[in-house]
């Protein structure tokens, strides 16, 4: 389940309105019946991100969360549909409209780029994208920005707002122009950069090569076959030219697929990336074996209260040393905060193993035995002063995590 924010909100009429078409489509009782809750949910949600009315989506959403799971659920995939895509009359002509997300799976002990992409590069990756993932007939515009996470729309609101820009752009054979006043990036040994496009075809036609009425050289093979071969071209033809952007990093590239998927896809992917990233890191630059590092895993909740699990970090530190010198966060998504606890026969299967299960696989992958798991469910706490999480250490304490005074400086800044 994706959680809204913890900020309380003002409870509006039309944060009441969106919880009870919510609530409807929740509880119809035919597909027809359904179609009719979901038009009306749509009609209100496209009022108020057109008008850039976050406030009420946000509060209705809250509203929902604590207790009616169906409804949150329905209204929070309502509002990513409206915001990342939608359908345009331009010239007589009616439009369907889509903002997809290329994900990047990038590792270093040096800095992650992200910023402007040349012009030249721009079109030999549109090139790619008709190439290998879209259908027939699809007209595209690529922003031409590297996004880190923290860099991407803030909002589903300002999400309609690049999707429209994007839109308009392709339709008027105009130019993307490049994301204004982007924030600083924070530091990290993995991380994910997307590319970001938005696709316009005729209504009613398909958008990627595995839809139904897509022409392929494989139009026989199952959807699930034609996107993992689309996902392997895509990654053979595309990897170098990313690599160009991403000067010294190890890269992994995920399927471009529609927006808020292929976002939580790369939150996902970039977890075990991390830790094998941070072993490796810690390593070498302390000059030590795996087998020499101990890692505490804590259990960290939003609500600590309601006994669900929001996210593992995992910290580590150097022998029987108490110190926390480095951490990873490893968050929960979806089904994930319901099975969150270690089965007495540890799953080899990533696809049916639990979150701390890949955890403690991980790590033991890494040459890490020296592990600890604390019982005690936190709260998610964060430094005042740079944001940094807190882990806790081999008692229990909330610490900041400090790497020895005595480390060799690395390639970039400081990690957290």
């Amino acid at each position: 389940m994706r959680r809204p924010s913890k900020t309380p909100r003002k409870f509006s009429t039309d944060s009441h309105r969106l919880t009870e078409l919510a609530q409807a489509l929740v509880l119809a009782s035919s597909r027809m019946e359904q179609r009719a809750w979901e038009h009306e949910l749509d009609i209100h949600l496209n009022k108020l991100l057109k008008s850039h009315h976050q406030e009420p989506i946000d509060s209705a959403l809250e509203q929902l969360f604590p207790d009616q799971a169906d409804a949150y659920d329905a209204l929070m995939d309502a509002v990513e549909a409206c915001s990342e895509s939608s359908t345009i009359e331009h010239d007589g002509v009616s439009y369907d409209t889509l903002l997809i997300a290329m994900p990047i799976l990038a590792w270093t002990r040096f800095s992650i780029a992200a910023g402007a992409i040349p012009p030249d590069m721009i079109a030999t990756l549109s090139s790619h994208l008709h190439a290998h993932i879209l259908a027939p007939d699809v007209r595209v515009a690529l922003s031409p920005t590297l996004y880190a996470i923290d860099q991407l729309p803030r909002s589903h609101a300002d999400t309609y707002t690049l999707m429209h820009r994007m839109t308009i752009a392709v339709l008027t054979g105009n130019a993307v122009s490049s994301a204004p006043n982007a924030p600083e990036t924070a530091p990290f040994l993995a991380d994910t950069r997307y590319l970001l496009a938005t696709l316009v075809v005729p209504s009613g036609r398909p958008l990627f090569c595995w839809q139904p009425g897509a022409a392929t050289t494989v139009s026989n093979a199952s959807s699930a076959m034609k996107k993992a071969i689309a996902l392997e071209h895509w990654q053979a033809q595309v990897t170098p030219n990313v690599s160009r952007l991403l000067p010294g990093c190890g890269i992994d590239l995920l399927l471009p697929e529609a927006y808020f998927v292929a976002c939580r896809e790369g939150d996902k992917q970039i977890r075990p990336v991390s830790l094998r990233a941070a072993s490796y890191y810690l390593a070498t630059t302390l000059e030590i074996e795996s087998k020499d590092l101990h890692v505490t895993i804590g259990r960290f909740s939003e609500q600590p209260e309601s006994n669900r699990v929001d996210e593992y970090r995992i910290g580590f530190s150097v022998g029987q040393t108490p110190d926390i010198i480095y951490g990873v966060v490893w968050p929960l998504y979806g089904q994930e905060e319901a099975t969150e606890e270690v089965t007495s026969v540890v799953a080899t299967d990533t696809e049916t193993q639990t979150p701390l299960e890949q955890i403690l696989l991980l790590l033991r992958e890494c040459g890490i035995n020296d592990i600890q798991r604390h019982d005690e469910l936190f709260a998610m706490e964060f430094c005042d002063d740079c944001g940094s999480p807190f882990y806790a250490d081999p008692e229990g304490e909330l610490v900041h995590p400090e790497m020895p005074e005595d480390t060799p400086p690395s390639g970039s800044a400081h990690f957290h």
